[in-house]
């Protein structure tokens, strides 16, 4: 369950580059695995070369270079946002592979990562049981906080805007144009991160790492909102961390309930469906009890009204 819980928190800087792309600019990113995979294979290459604090920030500027171009293809040429993603996520594979050295996988093991630099700062067993867990969530809560600092912002506030109605932003006098490629960066630039983080936590780097982490991220952003609705900033952001962990304990209790990895990707959208429909099955389940009280209530207003023409 640690496992799960800090695979959980990597995979939420992915729900929250999702959350600021899709929920906020309502912009449907489809460049997140390949972007996923730049920041591992990034990150990868950076840390064997032995800078695995400095493949950090690499790895976030590589993927605001995807969600730069993203953004270019959608504000400059008029490509739709789902074709400007797909055209995107295609060229990255071979970008991913020159990073590589073209080749589908890279090894680091044996090499200083920022997980085994933070492990020296302390000699406890609890501290060596905990401290990747320590350092995810310390990272997950600085991502969350700037995330609902920045959209607080003038700046953010406009890209807020532009994601409810673009029109009106223009009539603001503000380049929307501007604001959809500074989200898309920053949107992609924890994708990066999150990329960076696993290569370093798993000590490699792969070419099909990043397959189905739109259906992974999409996933943990609709639990988050199921959960804890649409309320406050930092409450929805908090829902979509909490989304990413209840997602990878989910899949954990799959492994432990011995499903074949085969059948991980039919298990991910099941939960996804599921996430989507419980909105709607909860709205129908409370519309039901709202009409069996007024039909019971009516029924006793009909009965009683009789009574007492009976005793009239």
């Amino acid at each position: 369950m640690q496992t799960a819980l800090e695979v959980g928190l990597i995979y939420s800087l992915i729900a929250l580059s999702l959350f600021l792309s899709f929920s906020i600019l309502n912009i449907c990113d489809l460049s997140t695995d390949g972007c996923y995979t730049l920041g591992c294979a990034v990150g990868a290459v950076c840390t064997m070369a032995g800078h695995p604090i400095l493949a950090i920030p690499a790895a976030m500027g590589a993927g605001a270079c995807s969600g730069f171009m993203t953004a270019l293809l959608q504000t400059r040429f008029g490509i739709q946002s789902i074709l400007a993603g797909i055209i995107v996520n295609t060229a990255l594979y071979t970008v991913n592979l020159a990073v590589m050295g073209f080749s589908s996988n890279v090894s680091i093991f044996g090499t200083d990562t920022i997980f085994t630099l933070f492990k020296g700062l302390g000699d406890s067993e609890m501290w060596k049981s905990w401290y990747k867990l320590i350092l995810l969530a310390c990272i997950v809560f600085a991502a969350a906080l700037f995330v609902r600092w920045f959209l607080s912002t003038r700046l953010g506030l406009s890209i807020r805007a532009t994601g409810d109605s673009p029109a009106m932003v223009r009539a603001s006098s503000i380049n929307p144009a501007f604001t959809v490629t500074v989200g898309l960066c920053i949107s992609n630039s924890f994708t990066g991160l999150a990329g960076c983080l696993i290569a370093q936590y798993n000590k490699q780097s792969d070419i099909n790492l990043g397959t189905g982490m739109v259906t992974i991220a999409l996933a943990s952003l609709v639990i988050g909102e199921t959960f804890f609705g649409r309320g406050s900033m930092g409450w929805r952001i908090f829902g979509v961390i909490f989304g990413s962990c209840l997602y990878r304990f989910i899949i954990s209790l799959a492994l432990r309930l011995n499903v074949p990895t085969e059948a991980f990707k039919l298990v991910s959208a099941v939960i996804v469906a599921i996430a989507l429909i419980a909105p709607k099955a909860k709205n129908m389940i409370m519309f039901s009890r709202h009409r069996r009280r007024a039909l019971k209530s009516r029924a006793g207003a009909a009965l009683k009204e009789k009574g007492e023409r009976k005793n009239a």
